[in-house]
């Protein structure tokens, strides 16, 4: 027992672990275990959420959801791209040693560069042989020279990206992946409206409840992915207000900048112009910052835009799913009553059954053999019917022949067996008409043998001379195949009887057993050498010695 409760203990621990967390996997797996630049959370849910379509509506919210997701991703990448290419660079050694490694990588690809196309002019230019053959060489060394700046370069561009110290390389890598997935999605994505698991509409129990399940899981799915769209658009409408009074200030500067640079310009002779210039640096710099910030923003704007309509389809899809349940629990219901009225009739059907077969004579024998059919006919169609509105109507052939043949064979197999014992006691080893056989304690003589029954004449004890009893015997055949039976007339009508003879005290007993002894063989030779000759040929086929047919004392 403890080692049975260990093993169910450590079951349990095993279904906790393995079980279903119905949370969608990450879109973007990054090393380092770094969060990605850009959540493609959105588009991933709805991409799980379009696996769940079961209807043609369903698959329009599944398709609008998709694209509201999509746009919202690629809103969400295009911010990303153009935060990171106005980001400044990290100033960290490592990421300092990075930069530099790649600028000089980038200055040598240039200068190779036009070193090649220096030379291509001067090898288009005319010349002799000698110099043609020259510049040539110089040509190929240093096209060679500029495929290794090259592999150099963007060597040092994925060990920058694989930092992860550059926020543009990693936003790049993102989206090449997020484009290539697309990609494939658009391939494989299909949608399987009406599928087995959401039969709302079902004619049978089993079917509707797996409908109704198949919808609450569905909801609660849909629940999920509403609320998370729900969260962004919350997360992004703050990150908008905020940007928003980001800009509002910037604004100010902006202007108070260009207001500052337009009298320093005013104000300002030709000779001290520089001054002048700073004041506009300063006024470009923030309103490009402005600018940026701005678009930013817009795209704030419509990113909160996606996600509220994404929470709305969201909300649409669980209306129609939630119908949908509604109408299996509606079925639930009609199979459940459907089951009741079939009982309440079966116990009524019974009721009036009692009524008009109970007061019947010892005499009506037939009547209660038919109240007892019909109570078992009730209840058989009954049950068949339960079994229908519960299963359903069977809609395969196959399966149709398989379970009534199932039922045949159970309901009929004493019939069956009796049906093949026939055969048994057709064959040589078996019985006639007329045999003296026991069968299952009953010893008599076969009157009859049907193809499913024996009816014997039961007679008394083989000692008292086996006169009838007057009572006829039926019993089916099965016996010749599950039991035995004896049969006493398979080598001739011989019989055995026992003579008791009193021999007086007085007497010698011996002299008196061999003279009767004498006179019973007299009498019983030509029997004697008949059943022994009958035996001798029915036993010869076995190789076993016939027993000897004279009498014994």
């Amino acid at each position: 027992i403890p080692s049975l409760l260990l093993l169910a203990l450590a079951g349990v621990i095993g279904l906790v672990l393995t079980r279903d967390s119905r949370q969608p996997a990450p879109s973007t797996l990054t090393s380092g275990h770094r969060a990605p630049p850009v959540d493609e959370q959105p588009l991933q849910t709805a991409r799980n959420m379009a696996k769940l379509v079961s209807s043609w509506d369903e698959q329009r919210i599944a398709q609008q959801a998709l694209k509201l997701s999509d746009h919202e991703v690629d809103l969400a990448f295009a911010d990303a791209l153009r935060d990171a290419t106005e980001q400044p660079r990290a100033t960290s050694a490592q990421s300092r040693e990075l930069y530099d490694r790649e600028s000089k990588a980038e200055a040598l690809v240039h200068a190779d560069q036009s070193r090649v196309d220096d030379l291509k002019k001067k090898l288009a230019a005319p010349g002799s042989d000698h110099q043609k053959t020259s510049l040539q060489q110089q040509f190929d060394i240093v096209q060679a020279q500029m495929e290794l700046d090259q592999d150099e370069l963007d060597d040092a561009k994925e060990d920058l990206s694989r930092s992860g110290l550059d926020p543009l390389s990693r936003v790049q890598r993102q989206f090449k992946r997020y484009e290539a997935a697309q990609q494939a999605d658009a391939t494989h994505l299909q949608f399987s409206p009406g599928s087995a698991n959401s039969n709302y509409a079902a004619g049978n129990l089993v079917s509707r409840m797996a409908a109704w399940r198949a919808a609450h899981s569905k909801i609660t799915q849909l629940l999920e992915a509403q609320s998370e769209a729900a969260r962004n658009a919350t997360v992004l409408t703050q990150k908008h207000d905020e940007l928003e009074k980001q800009v509002t200030a910037e604004q100010a500067d902006q202007q108070a900048l260009a207001q500052a640079a337009s009298a320093q310009l005013a104000s300002t002779p030709a000779q001290d112009s520089a001054g002048a210039t700073g004041e506009t640096a300063a006024a470009l710099l923030s309103l490009h910052t402005v600018s940026v910030d701005q678009k930013d923003l817009a795209d704030l704007d419509k990113r909160v835009q996606d996600h509220t309509e994404l929470r709305d389809a969201y909300g649409n899809w669980i209306v129609l799913v939630k119908s949908d349940q509604r109408a299996a629990l509606h079925g639930i219901l009609k199979s459940a009553l459907y089951i009741v009225l079939i009982v309440l009739a079966m116990y009524l059907a019974g009721l009036l059954v009692e009524h008009f077969l109970s007061d019947l004579s010892p005499e009506q024998v037939r009547f209660r053999t038919l109240r007892i059919i019909v109570r078992f006919v009730l209840r058989a169609v009954g049950f068949v019917l339960i079994l229908l509105v519960i299963f359903g109507v069977p809609n395969q052939i196959t399966t149709v022949l398989g379970l009534a043949g199932a039922g045949l064979t159970v309901a009929l197999q004493d019939f069956i067996i009796s049906f093949l014992g026939w055969f048994a006691l057709m064959g040589r080893n078996g019985m006639r008409v007329g045999d003296w056989v026991e069968i299952n304690g009953v010893a008599g003589e076969v009157m009859e043998i049907g193809l499913l029954r024996t009816v014997l004449l039961e007679t008394g004890n083989w000692a008292e001379a086996g006169h009838p009893t007057g009572r006829k015997v039926a019993m089916m055949n099965s016996y010749a195949i599950q039991g035995h039976f004896f049969n006493f007339s398979t080598s001739g009508q011989w019989l055995w009887d026992e003579v008791q003879v009193t021999v007086p005290a007085a007497q010698d007993p011996y002299p008196i057993i061999e003279a009767i002894q004498q006179m019973v063989v007299k009498e019983t030779e030509a029997d004697t050498r008949a059943a022994e000759q009958e035996w001798k040929q029915s036993t010869s086929r076995y190789r076993v010695h016939a027993v000897s047919a004279e009498p014994a004392v």
